[in-house]
């Protein structure tokens, strides 16, 4: 599986985490705050402790593709296709589900031609809308929120308006171009309350940068993608309707926007507006297309940054979260099966190699339009939740240690974490070993050490170069991760 694809121009969230926007939050927090619209008001708020806490979000992207259900993938990472001819490629037999109605509109495409055979050609994308609104009555929210809070999320962030338009809650703002444009039931509303009652944080995705039915025009390439952004007074004021009928209705702790936004539009005054309601909610970088390119960190302000399909090589001051399907497509893709999804095994250390660095994982289901979710996705939100029961303690709310790597005696990685006065250790692959010596690690010269799974002490022994070997019990399981406290006092 390709482990490095991004997506849409996107490469900026990847090096603004690792360049020179990776700046560290200095403001205090105050509760009196009163917020303006611009740079030096807003970058004095402070990353609230819930979201640096959480670790883990549930991304959800559910919509009129969800009926198709269908992409399919190219052979080539994004940057081979930039390399070859532009992406037109990649947008030609685009992975992303999620962006079904532009790739029908292609002519050539893959999509293109499962769409004439599956519906025939004067099926309309639209038409998808009464086949979404009748399977949507199968849909229980209380489930998926009580898999994910099973899984270990703190928050969940739901595709409120993707690139197509379709709204999952009843607007009084409706589509000037198409009538009933919306979920006919408050699916925003609905899981929005399921998700509170389980103790999780409510995000909302809003699609400001992209709207279909605005600008029809095909996206092939990163040139017309970049052009596709409706820059009219019109979609400005209808975005901006949008944002602030979603903050009043369901008070959401994120507003999660993609693909920036016109130039007409004042996300300034958004965030500020949004600050000054909800002082513990924060903003990504995706609100402009000024931030969402890395170009203007002391121009837009913004809490997190959103790299996408992608981990970081080492810590980053500035708060990040990077975003992915388990598999290849956000959307739900009927081609892709649990071959095609991420393994536990990279799911979890990958997870706290994220952690390690500052970061949140966000990752993505992509549920079928009655709101099922596939077995293979399921596995692997149950695996995850079943490792952080045993070693969420060295995840949840800690911070990064001065440094995110190491390794042992034998070679396996090891991640770090830090919560006080106690350095978490994560050791890579353990196969059972008796024994495991952590390099270099002169800090936890004679320290107390216990497993994260069980609590049990271990014995263990400082050497003249540093390292630290441990002592574990002959029972102790296999691990991908396997989770070492070690107390520095």
């Amino acid at each position: 599986m390709r482990k490095t694809l991004l997506t849409l121009g996107i490469l900026a969230g990847m090096a603004a985490c690792q360049g020179e926007n990776a700046t560290t939050e200095e403001a205090l927090p105050s509760t009196n705050t009163v917020y303006t619209p611009d740079y030096s008001s807003l970058s004095q708020h402070p990353l609230p402790d819930w979201f640096n806490n959480a670790k883990l979000g549930i991304f959800i992207h559910w919509g009129l593709y969800s009926v198709p259900g269908w992409a399919k993938a190219t052979e080539l990472t994004l940057e081979e296709t930039l390399e070859k001819d532009g992406a037109k490629t990649w947008f030609l037999e685009n992975p992303y589900a999620e962006w079904y109605y532009n790739s029908l509109r292609i002519d050539g495409s893959a999509t293109q031609t499962f769409h004439a055979e599956t519906y025939g050609e004067d099926y309309s994308y639209f038409d998808f809308a009464k086949d979404f609104n009748r399977e949507i009555e199968k849909f229980d929210p209380n489930e998926w929120a009580k898999i994910f809070k099973d899984a270990g999320a703190g928050y969940v962030v739901l595709t409120s308006k993707h690139h197509d338009g379709f709204l999952l809650w009843p607007s009084a703002n409706e589509n000037p171009f198409h009538e009933n444009y919306f979920a006919s039931r408050d699916l925003v509303g609905e899981l929005t309350e399921a998700v509170r009652q389980e103790g999780m944080e409510m995000g909302l995705y809003y699609s400001s940068g992209l709207d279909w039915t605005f600008n029809p025009q095909p996206i092939v390439d990163f040139p017309t993608l970049f052009t596709a952004v409706p820059q009219t007074e019109e979609y400005a004021n209808y975005i901006d309707r949008h944002w602030r009928e979603l903050m009043e209705r369901y008070q959401p702790s994120i507003l999660w926007a993609d693909i920036g936004s016109p130039e007409a539009f004042n996300e300034a005054e958004l965030i500020a507006d949004f600050y000054n309601t909800f002082p513990e909610g924060v903003v990504n970088n995706r609100h402009s297309s000024r931030s969402m390119m890395g170009g203007a960190e002391k121009e837009v302000w913004y809490d997190f940054l959103t790299p996408e399909y992608t981990v970081l090589d080492s810590i980053s001051e500035k708060k990040w979260e990077t975003c992915r399907g388990i598999g290849l497509s956000f959307g739900y893709n009927q081609m892709e099966d649990v071959n095609d999804f991420l393994s536990d095994k990279d799911l979890i250390q990958s997870f706290v190699d994220i952690v390690s660095k500052n970061g949140n994982l966000l990752l993505n289901v992509g549920p079928r339009a009655d709101g099922s979710i596939q077995d293979g996705q399921l596995s692997r939100l149950k695996a995850l939740g079943a490792w952080l029961r045993a070693n969420g303690e060295g995840i949840y709310a800690s911070r990064p240690w001065i440094r995110a790597e190491g390794e042992t005696g034998n070679g396996k990685k090891v991640r770090f974490t830090q919560k006080g006065n106690t350095l978490y250790a994560f050791v890579m692959d353990y196969a059972g070993e008796n024994t495991i010596t952590l390099s270099a690690l002169p800090e936890a010269a004679n320290a107390k050490v216990s497993l994260l799974d069980g609590g049990n002490a271990l014995t263990s022994s400082s050497a003249a170069d540093g390292s630290v070997t441990i002592q574990l019990p002959a029972n102790t399981a296999a691990s991908y991760a396997l989770g070492l406290a070690i107390s520095l006092n």
